[in-house]
């Protein structure tokens, strides 16, 4: 089946009638053809809306599994690929001012994507 729902037509048909390619009527295959394209917008949209029902589908199946994640002041968190630090402030909307275990403040805000709980 190719684009828009047409048979295609092999060329050992051309050549030798068949009863498929002998029985077409071209005229109303032409009208045929156009409310097909008139359908197709209506497969568009029952389309989009499947995709949109599949969507809600799987966040809330993920959101029903996801843990949130968050510090308090004074927790320890590891960063990606370095030593713990202590939480400074918790600025919310899961950023963190965070400050090394010497007690100097990092001059960068993190994110809690970028920082693991340490256990002390």
């Amino acid at each position: 089946s190719l684009t828009y729902g047409t048979e295609a037509v092999i060329p050992a048909e051309i050549g030798m009638p068949t009863y498929r390619t002998a029985a077409i009527d071209v005229v109303n295959n032409d009208d045929e053809l156009r409310l097909n394209l008139d359908l197709l917008e209506e497969r568009r949209e029952l389309a989009a809306v499947s995709e949109a029902k599949s969507k809600s589908k799987m966040m809330k199946y993920y959101n029903a599994r996801v843990r949130g994640v968050a510090f308090k002041p004074g927790d320890f968190v590891y960063r990606i690929n370095d030593a713990s630090h202590a939480v400074a402030e918790a600025l919310g909307n899961g950023a963190y001012k965070l400050r090394s275990t010497e007690g100097t403040a990092l001059p960068k805000t993190w994110n809690v994507t970028n920082l693991k709980r340490c256990y002390l």
